[in-house]
């Protein structure tokens, strides 16, 4: 018997990004710009308030094969005018995307790190890290491996160590 593998493109990946914030009910997609690179997810546009931001990055990370999210996405409550440009100025660097992907590629290269154990966002260049690891050591060398990369403005860690 055979064994068939399944590949899932960025495009399948997208789809499933947007059919999960279709499922949010505090998030109106229309608003929603969602780009998939190598697994890495990008949020752009507008959303009313903090929660549906924070609904979009959780809804993002609940798709299979997302390796990490991009959170680009500008709170601003409905009927408010546009007081300056959509997106926030950015200082000189990588982007979010890009810096996303460079924080999963120094976790996959990070030999203490287990895999696939944490969930990353990027957001204004701040890095988020959550998830489970089985020892300080691990939780220690999964900053250290992310706060040295050039663009990162700082690191929230909220790996829980548990045996």
């Amino acid at each position: 018997m055979r064994s068939t593998t399944i590949v899932r493109t960025d495009r399948d990946v997208r789809a499933d990004v947007l059919d999960e914030l279709a499922a949010e009910p505090r998030i109106r997609p229309a608003g929603v710009d969602v780009t998939v690179d190598e697994g890495v997810v990008a949020l752009r546009g507008r959303v009313a308030d903090h929660p549906a931001r924070w609904a979009a990055e959780r809804a993002a990370h609940r798709v299979p094969r997302v390796r990490a999210v991009a959170n680009d996405l500008v709170v601003r409550p409905p009927g408010r005018p546009a007081t300056g440009p959509v997106d926030p100025p950015r200082p000189a660097g990588p982007t979010d995307p890009e810096l996303a992907a460079a924080v999963v590629h120094a976790l996959e290269w990070e030999a203490f790190v287990p895999p696939g154990r944490l969930a990353v966002t990027v957001s204004g260049g701040w890095v988020a890290l959550r998830g489970r690891v089985e020892w300080e050591y691990q939780r220690r060398a999964a900053g250290w491996a992310v706060g040295r990369l050039p663009g990162v403005r700082g690191v929230s860690d909220r790996i829980m160590v548990r045996p």
